[in-house]
């Protein structure tokens, strides 16, 4: 069995393009660092993104890990990012991020559609899985939209309602800065152990 950490990156800049975390963010990405401590760590992943390269900087070097461990994977970024779209507004990418939602197929001008999203991101976490030895974890820093789009692609809704009983309506909603979501893989599947988790963040 390995077990996937899946934490989506700390608070970032309210701006267009690949905007960085902020102050607040930092301090949640050295609390989540702290998170892993004394938990044995076989590898970093992370998103292209630079709010998702930071936060797993921030988190390695909590950890006392030399920023350069994280590795990329570009499946792992989200969806869709507002600026991939020249002179879109705010406005316009949000209408375009709820239509993905509700459409899981619609393919957007920029981006990828809910369910491409979610079926590069199960590629990247099979292949990750099928490479690493047994009793390996690994910690995957991603995003809000990704995960959840990973989520709902590969698990059933009653299983999804578990852990939020309208979670497919909601899932924009569920995913916290720094949130926890852990899975387990073993012989080709997936468990959800935990989602969403906060806790570590109590002291920022």
């Amino acid at each position: 069995m390995r077990t996937f950490y899946l934490v989506r990156h700390a608070l970032k800049e309210k701006d267009v393009g690949d905007v960085a975390i902020t102050a607040e963010g930092r301090l949640q990405a050295e609390a989540t660092g702290r998170f892993f401590k004394g938990k044995t760590i076989d590898a970093i992943v992370a998103s292209p993104l630079l709010r998702t390269k930071q936060t797993a900087a921030y988190m390695a070097l909590s950890l006392g890990l030399e920023a350069a461990v994280v590795v990329e994977d570009n499946r792992l970024r989200e969806r869709a990012n507002w600026g991939d779209l020249p002179g879109q507004s705010f406005d316009a990418f949000i209408a375009m991020w709820e239509q993905c939602t509700r459409d899981p197929s619609y393919i957007p001008p920029a981006g990828d559609s809910a369910r491409q999203a979610g079926e590069r991101f199960a590629a990247a976490l099979l292949e990750i899985g099928d490479a690493a030895p047994h009793g390996s974890s690994v910690v995957i820093v991603t995003h809000g939209g990704v995960l959840t789009d990973f989520l709902v692609h590969y698990f059933d809704e009653m299983e999804l309602n578990r852990w939020h009983p309208e979670f497919v309506a909601v899932q924009s909603t569920l995913v916290p800065e720094c949130s926890i979501t852990q899975i387990t893989y073993d012989d080709g599947q997936f468990r959800i152990e935990r989602f969403a988790s906060v806790e570590h963040l109590n002291d920022c």
